[in-house]
């Protein structure tokens, strides 16, 4: 029975409590609501002084490797392969032999092509004889110098015809991959024989955003680090630079690495641009978002008296990551208003949030 008492006295007690507390921050609320109500109705804002700041324009950029040429050998004449001469994994040369296709028809063809050019020669021959003598006129003569003509040209095809039996590479990298084997048949429609790549120079491909890309040239020297190989310093030049952004608004690059260092990089592999810049004179930056709309609206408020902020027109610069560079309208010692611009008008009352 006491058990019971004391109980209910305690959640008497609890409840009282918490209903005292309640009351406390109730008047709390009112009294800072009636002292908003009695204040002027100033916005809150977020302040900075200006001043010059030195400027760092260095930045990284991640990307891939890939292969300086890349080739996906073809066949151009049918036949059945009788010869292979490399594998996978074997370095060639420009003009080296690959593999041999069975020419046997096409040295039919070269041979009929072979005699026809003697027979019309022979007859390009009697014709001009005649035609010294009156037997055949300018116009059957000049038929038969063209009938020659034709045949020798189809004789210099059927020749390049029976020189492409021998597949030859046409650059000097690897043999990445093999799609032939002796007895296989090619056709001339393009046969995938070999896939060859180059990797004595390789291509990072980055992308920078509009406000790097301003500092990029063709031609400039670039620090390339791997990531598999982080000891070693690879050197790259900037070889392209894309005019136009792609669909995320940044600008793909193209840098050019030489592979010779003696951990060699494989294409396919990620690695890091490193751009460095030389130093920068102490320029006048504000934070991006202290704009009135965007940058290109060049428009910012910066604050008067202490209290009052008025609307000012400048000349923007650079844009340095999150910073914009300030050409004209504002001078060090200034205070600008860096958020909480949307609630405010040329003239408006503020109170600085410290």
């Amino acid at each position: 029975m006491k058990r019971g008492i004391i109980t209910v006295i305690l959640i008497i007690v609890v409840i009282g409590l918490i209903a005292w507390v309640l009351n406390s921050n109730k008047k709390k609320n009112d009294e800072q609501t009636a002292l908003v109500a009695q204040g002027s109705g100033a916005v809150s804002v977020r302040i900075a002084p200006v001043k010059k700041e030195a400027v760092d324009l260095n930045f990284s950029a991640n990307g891939t490797f890939e292969p300086k040429q890349e080739l996906n050998f073809l066949s151009e004449n049918a036949g059945r392969v009788t010869k292979i001469y490399v594998d996978e994994g074997d370095r060639v040369s420009k003009g080296q032999i690959l593999a041999h296709i069975d020419a046997e028809i096409i040295n039919t063809d070269r041979e009929t092509a072979q005699a026809t050019l003697e027979n019309a020669i022979k007859d390009e021959a009697r014709y001009a004889s005649s035609f010294k003598t009156g037997g055949v006129t300018q116009q059957q003569l000049d038929q038969v110098k063209l009938a020659t003509k034709n045949a020798r040209l189809r004789l210099q095809s059927s020749a390049r015809r029976v020189s492409d039996a021998n597949i030859k590479s046409p650059i000097n990298g690897i043999v990445n991959k093999r799609y032939i084997e002796v007895g296989a048949f090619v056709t001339a429609q393009g046969t995938q024989l070999f896939e060859l790549v180059d990797v004595s120079k390789l291509k990072l491909k980055v992308n920078v955003n509009e406000g790097q890309v301003a500092n990029l040239n063709v031609g400039d020297r670039v620090q390339i680090k791997s990531n598999v190989f982080p000891a070693d310093n690879f050197s790259g030049k900037i070889t392209f630079i894309a005019a136009k952004a792609d669909a995320t608004l940044n600008f793909p690059i193209d840098i050019e690495v030489e592979n010779n260092h003696k951990n060699t990089i494989k294409a396919g592999m990620y690695g890091t641009a490193i751009f460095k810049f030389p130093a920068q004179a102490p320029t006048i930056t504000i934070p991006r978002g202290s704009f009135v709309g965007s940058v290109s609206s060049n428009q910012i408020f910066v604050l008067e008296n202490g209290n009052k902020a008025k609307i000012r027109k400048v000349i923007a610069g650079r844009i340095i990551n999150d910073q914009v560079e300030i050409i004209e309208g504002l001078k060090e010692g200034e205070t600008v208003i860096i958020s909480g611009q949307i609630n405010l008008v040329d003239g408006s009352d503020v109170a600085p949030i410290k």
